[in-house]
């Protein structure tokens, strides 16, 4: 098994006694203490960490480094307490300093973590710190570009329930750090009567809104999914709080809007792109929620770089 650590004394670096950090612009980080270990020890023993032979055979126990975990590419960063969590569980006397927090921009070459501690365990601890936040902030940072392309409109950016299972609450942190709002968290957080709901019931909306009224807790709201401008109507007339418009065209939207106003929040949804985002904002969509920010943003690059020992 390996010994990551030995009784040589470390200079340390403002070290950070807690896995919780501040987060810029976001609601704070979503995990305890303890669901933290939990999670990223889980995570070290799936990529049997405590037992790295590469790095036993080639390191001596008692060597230990300065490294420096680094954007290669411009983003933002989330998922600083895991990669934390990661270095911290595999060597307890290691000295860590965030020089940037979860939500922070960064630009290709800026440090992000600095580590004083013994070359086993950084070595060891390395993949999985960097999986977390390669996830995360690939999240928060596809978040931003959304964004900042309906910067100008009144139209807010969120997410959707299209997430990794295990890390819904993580996923949906990283979409706050980046800029955008979360949708509902779960099935029971809020309803949403989709087009199959309406097929299982013979499509009628004013019966589904109704039965969702009756049962749901008061000042819930009631969401509608409709892609006619016919069924938007029939959602308005039912009571509707919030119409779901999916996959319209930009014309059907900006009709949309036009007989929601005043009445119910819009929400655009369905193919959503770069290059589309900003031409659906500005039809003067409350919101646009977009799965693609969890189910396939691109990871940001980082990466670990010894400075010396």
């Amino acid at each position: 098994m390996q010994q990551p650590h030995t009784d040589t004394p470390l200079r340390h670096i403002t070290p950070l006694g807690s896995p919780a950090v501040t987060c810029v612009g976001a609601s704070g980080f979503p995990l305890s203490e303890l669901e933290t270990e939990a999670l990223v020890r889980a995570a070290l023993e799936e990529d049997a960490a405590f037992h790295d032979v590469s790095t036993i055979a080639t390191v001596m126990s008692d060597r230990h480094v300065r490294g420096s975990l680094v954007a290669r590419r411009t983003g933002v960063i989330a998922g600083v307490p895991l990669a934390c969590e990661a270095f911290r569980l595999l060597d307890d006397h290691a000295a860590i300093r965030a020089e940037q927090i979860d939500g922070a921009h960064v630009n290709a070459g800026d440090v992000v973590l600095r580590i004083n501690g013994h070359a086993r365990a950084m070595l060891s601890a390395e993949r999985v710190a960097l999986n977390f936040m390669q996830r995360l902030s690939g999240v928060a940072t596809l978040t931003s570009r959304f964004v900042a392309a309906v910067s100008g409109t009144s139209a807010r950016i969120l997410d959707t329930r299209k997430t990794t299972p295990g890390w819904r609450k993580l996923e949906k942190y990283a979409v706050l750090c980046g800029g955008g709002e979360n949708h509902r968290m779960d099935l029971r957080s809020g309803v949403l009567i989709k087009d199959n709901h309406l097929a299982a019931i013979g499509g009628d909306v004013a019966l589904a809104v109704s039965r969702a009224r009756g049962i749901a807790a008061p000042g819930t709201a009631i969401q509608v999914e409709c892609d006619t401008l016919e069924q938007v109507q029939s959602a308005l007339d039912a009571g509707a709080d919030s119409i779901l418009l999916d996959n319209m065209s930009l014309d059907e939207l900006r009709h949309a809007v036009a007989l929601c106003r005043n009445r119910a929040i819009t929400e655009a949804s369905g193919g959503v792109a770069l290059d589309t985002v900003a031409d659906i904002a500005r039809c003067g969509v409350d919101r646009i929620s977009i799965g693609a920010l969890t189910h396939s943003a691109p990871a940001l690059d980082l990466a670990l770089d010894f400075d010396g020992l």
